[in-house]
């Protein structure tokens, strides 16, 4: 009996250890602010850091997160991305954030983060949004109709979305959980895929004719 408490006891610290890095990993270090010198840099999460006796303040900031996005497309809607990428300050410490501009009627199409759960709040505008949870929860819709100053959060890796359903711009400010959580929108993944996917099996797996599969495969797919 003691042997079996033993292994429960230790496949679930196992266990524990493997949900323990299933975000960002935690930093080591009060700072390691992304370079692109890599001849002096240490290789951490996928950048090399500079010395931090040289970082400055500019490491930590971006301007311009007031200024609305082009919404001239065809979702009308514009995500503007704070993360590493723009921020090399922010190079393990497990956050980034995302302004997101609705014209009338814009949408944030489904599309999911890998690496981040995401908590949403309007600046402006009214937004009916949601996200769907996994087959082991019978695929239900989780949806809201937020006004401004409201707050929604997106569980990492389940399928989401946004829609402006006002007459007037809508604003969003989001926060997510990764220094860079990447974005899968579904639609662009299936039908957009180069090369394609092959549209026999696309019309079985949606229960779609091959040919209005073939027609989706066919359309200008943009990512937002």
């Amino acid at each position: 009996m003691k042997g079996v408490q033993f292994i429960l006891g230790f496949a679930f610290l196992a266990l524990a250890s493997v949900l323990a890095y299933a975000s960002d990993p935690s930093p080591l270090q009060d700072i390691c602010v992304a370079a692109n010198d890599l001849k002096n840099g240490v290789f951490v999460n996928g950048k090399f850091c500079k010395d931090p006796k040289k970082a400055k303040a500019k490491d930590f900031f971006y301007t311009g997160l007031d200024k609305p996005g082009n919404t001239d497309n065809r979702v009308r809607s514009n995500v503007t991305t704070v993360n590493v990428e723009q921020i090399p300050g922010l190079n393990t410490l497990g956050i980034s954030a995302v302004r997101i501009d609705y014209a009338p009627y814009g949408q944030n199409p489904p599309h999911i983060h890998p690496r981040a759960t995401e908590i949403l709040t309007v600046l402006e505008g009214t937004l009916y949004v949601g996200f769907v949870t996994s087959n082991q929860l019978n695929n239900t819709l989780i949806a809201k109709v937020l006004k401004k100053g409201d707050v929604f959060v997106f569980p990492i890796g389940l399928i989401h979305f946004q829609f402006n359903i006002g007459k007037t711009n809508a604003v969003a400010i989001a926060a997510l959980s990764s220094q860079n959580p990447g974005v899968i929108t579904i639609a662009n993944s299936v039908f957009g895929a180069k090369p394609p996917i092959n549209p026999d099996f696309l019309g079985r797996a949606f229960q779609l004719d091959v040919n209005v599969v073939k027609s989706l495969q066919a359309k200008f797919w943009s990512n937002n």
